[in-house]
């Protein structure tokens, strides 16, 4: 039976939608987690966080059901392992640039003999009873395409024995590929940019890998299914949370303007 969730949507041919965690509190990961999202990542990478804070985030994210995963800050095997051990389903590296680079990684996620990932899954065994080397099938292995080097290497990379998928962080392709003349930004619209995306894509396809976006709304993110893109992160804790204060504050201001504007006829 396949215990991630993620890979049975996929088998059933249905896009995955993933949910984005950059605040350190487990409190906001439950939320978070209880709001539908297929899948819930924690960014170790970029979030103000560390690991103290990843395992009760995990914690947290349990009764929910959703699949936890985790951007890890490099292509370390200390820290990938770690995630794995604290209940992490899938890995998100990022820069990964050639073919080594994402044999190395795969192999951090892999129990012998696939891998060399060490033996010791802390929180992970409670969380998903059996754990064990079984999970070598189970385990998303998600490399980041985000330079003009790993724009070169695609094929090989793609064709990486053991990588599950091609994740895309399209504020750092952007300031990878096109020296400086576009600003980093999400939900691109530049024909070069889209038809980069659409590379990648292709890529996954003739691999039989599954591609990855991170997109900043609802809107682009169907956009992107419809190109072809497995899985889609909306937004993220931080910026839902920026919009909905500032979207609130503005409607108060705007509704007090208007009292104020018609008691003074």
């Amino acid at each position: 039976m396949t215990v991630n969730k993620i890979r049975r949507l996929w088998d059933e041919g249905k896009p995955v939608l993933n949910g984005w965690l950059s605040i350190g509190n487990s409190f906001t990961a439950e939320i978070m987690a209880a709001q539908g999202y297929d899948s819930v990542s924690i960014d170790i990478q970029h979030g103000a966080l560390d690991y103290s804070s990843v395992l009760p985030m995990f914690q947290a994210m349990h009764a929910s059901g959703v699949v936890p995963m985790a951007r890890v800050p490099w292509r370390e095997p200390g820290i990938v392992m770690k995630a794995l051990d604290a209940g992490a389903m899938g890995i998100i590296c990022p820069m990964v640039n050639c073919r080594a680079e994402a044999e190395e990684f795969v192999s951090f996620t892999r129990y012998p003999p696939d891998g060399v990932r060490s033996f010791g899954p802390t929180r992970a065994s409670l969380a998903t009873p059996g754990y064990g080397t079984a999970m070598n099938s189970e385990i998303l292995a998600l490399a980041m395409i985000e330079t003009a080097q790993a724009m070169d290497n695609l094929d090989e990379i793609a064709s990486t024995p053991g990588l599950d998928g091609i994740y895309v962080g399209p504020a750092d392709l952007t300031l990878g590929t096109q020296q400086g003349r576009l600003a980093p930004a999400f939900d691109r619209e530049e024909p070069e940019m889209i038809d980069m995306l659409k590379r990648i894509v292709a890529a996954c396809r003739v691999s039989g890998i599954r591609a990855c976006l991170h997109c900043g709304t609802p809107d682009y993110a169907a956009r992107a299914v419809d190109w072809g893109f497995d899985l889609v992160t909306v937004s993220g804790d931080t910026r839902l949370l920026a919009s909905a204060a500032s979207a609130s504050v503005a409607r108060f201001r705007q509704l007090l303007d208007d009292s104020t504007s018609a008691g003074a006829r």
